[in-house]
């Protein structure tokens, strides 16, 4: 019997994938259990249209997230912090900080768990890059500059 998966399952498929199974563990498990529904020329159709839909919708979440990218290119966020005169900061600026000056400087509203600071947090003065992930397969990098109060 051929049913659609509505959700992941492993050592059987993905979700929306066409597969195989035994009518048993179809009617008895899969079905009933709403992790799948059978493979009818109609639902074929609706997957069908359901993946056109979803992949136009990918692909314009891709095109916003390049455009972002290439405005993020080449701009450098300064972020203010209390510090010693030897250059160590009280505290530490993080992936929050850069998310709040982006924001604040240049209008960009980008999550904080999209900002990958290498060693997650910096504790002196000084210039940075951070990598911002703006989709699955496009990263941009920022500059930041860490300055004393």
């Amino acid at each position: 019997m051929e049913i659609i998966l509505k959700q992941d399952i492993k050592k059987l498929g993905y979700t929306n994938d066409i597969v195989s199974v035994k009518n048993g563990y179809a009617r008895n498990y899969l079905l009933p259990k709403g992790m799948a529904i059978s493979a009818t020329p109609t639902n074929r159709k609706v997957l069908a249209e359901n993946l056109k839909q979803k992949s136009f919708k990918e692909e314009k979440v891709r095109k916003e997230a390049e455009t972002l990218a290439k405005a993020l290119d080449g701009i450098t966020v300064k972020i203010g912090a209390k510090a010693a005169d030897s250059g160590k900061i009280f505290g530490s600026v993080n992936n929050i900080q850069i998310s709040e000056a982006l924001k604040n400087q240049f209008s960009y509203d980008i999550d904080r768990k999209k900002i990958m600071v290498d060693g997650d947090s910096i504790k002196e003065i000084g210039t940075y890059t951070a990598e911002i992930i703006l989709h699955k397969d496009i990263k941009s990098s920022i500059n930041f500059e860490v300055f004393a109060e």
